[in-house]
């Protein structure tokens, strides 16, 4: 039996990849290489190109590997650009995960582990957010994903044999400690991986989107985790819906929140020098601050976080984007 990766190509996707090989189990990934790297997948998995939306092309994939279980990362995850483009993202988030999600109940695949997001929660406020909260997405990207969970909920209803594991991630950075993959996609926005690209001379600025939010310092504040922390946290799910665990919902995050200056100055420290900031406006979709409860993750899956701290989080990030530079200039 194998485990099914989608988007394993990519960032989160490809430290799964290598966190289900480093385990010993069989993978197969499928890509379409529109943000991911063929390069990033571990040589030990089985890298098949293309889209999720393909049916024959699951269906083949599915019954050649005699896979069991999938985890699907597969879509697209920028705030403003959902915003821009709503119905791109209901495409692309939902609609191709609706055809996942009925492939794999067709096929008889019993485990199905969702990367969901803490966007699905809107501006929730300061005080760390339970999986109770209310559900109030402020942007296409975080509607699109709950409209998921909610098909998952209901196909789970309707097919006992079927069980799923939605995880909502928080803010996610850092790279693989031993150096095999990271953050990769140019043009990315995520904070720590613009802030380490300006910070080694790959952007010739910063820019902080809004300094007027009711926060301490005025910026952004988010709940930064290791990207190899979330990586085992769906290990831990996997083995838990395989020895007959329930359908379960729950957040990816350590419960403490950091303001975008705090990350800028987190950057200052380790990489050992000045980086050029501009204050902006603020940008369509960011709620002020959103901080997880990850107790029911740490009690259900038994993930104890290894890597919780801004500093080595940033201090991954740097090393592989100086990495990358290299990988880049060969």
């Amino acid at each position: 039996m194998s485990v099914l990766v989608t988007g394993g190509a990519g960032y989160i996707g490809s430290h799964m990849v290598w966190e289900l090989c480093d385990a010993g189990e069989q993978v197969v990934v499928v890509d379409r290489l529109s943000t991911g790297f063929d390069w990033a997948v571990a040589p030990e998995a089985h890298l098949v190109v293309g889209d999720i939306a393909d049916r024959p092309l699951l269906e083949s994939t599915i019954r050649e590997h005699k896979v069991d279980s999938i985890i699907h990362f597969a879509g697209s995850i920028v705030v403003p650009e959902s915003v821009a483009d709503p119905l791109g993202y209901y495409e692309n988030n939902t609609c191709k995960s609706r055809t996942l999600i009925e492939t794999a109940i067709r096929l008889g695949v019993r485990n199905f582990i969702f990367s969901s997001t803490a966007a699905v929660y809107g501006g929730a406020g300061i005080e760390p957010v339970r999986e109770q909260a209310p559900l109030t997405p402020e942007s296409p990207y975080g509607r699109s994903k709950l409209m998921t969970e909610w098909m998952l909920q209901d196909a789970g209803a309707a097919n006992p044999d079927f069980h799923y594991t939605a995880l909502r991630y928080f803010n996610v950075a850092g790279a693989d400690p031993k150096g095999r993959t990271g953050q990769s996609t140019k043009g990315a926005t995520h904070l720590i991986k613009v802030a380490c690209e300006t910070a080694l001379g790959k952007r010739a600025q910063l820019e902080v989107f809004g300094t007027d939010y009711p926060t301490p310092d005025g910026t952004c504040v988010r709940d930064y985790i290791h990207v190899s922390d979330l990586a085992a946290a769906h290990r831990l799910a996997l083995e838990r819906l395989r020895a007959g665990g329930s359908s379960l919902v729950a957040n990816c995050g350590y419960g403490h929140g950091y303001s975008v200056l705090e990350v800028i100055d987190s950057v200052r420290r380790m990489h050992g020098a000045d980086l050029n900031v501009r204050m902006g406006g603020r940008r369509a979709g960011d709620p002020p601050s959103i901080v997880a409860n990850s107790q029911l993750a740490q009690r259900e899956l038994g993930w104890v976080p290894a890597r919780a701290d801004l500093d080595l989080i940033v201090a991954d990030a740097l090393r592989w984007e100086d990495a990358l530079s290299r990988r880049n200039a060969t």
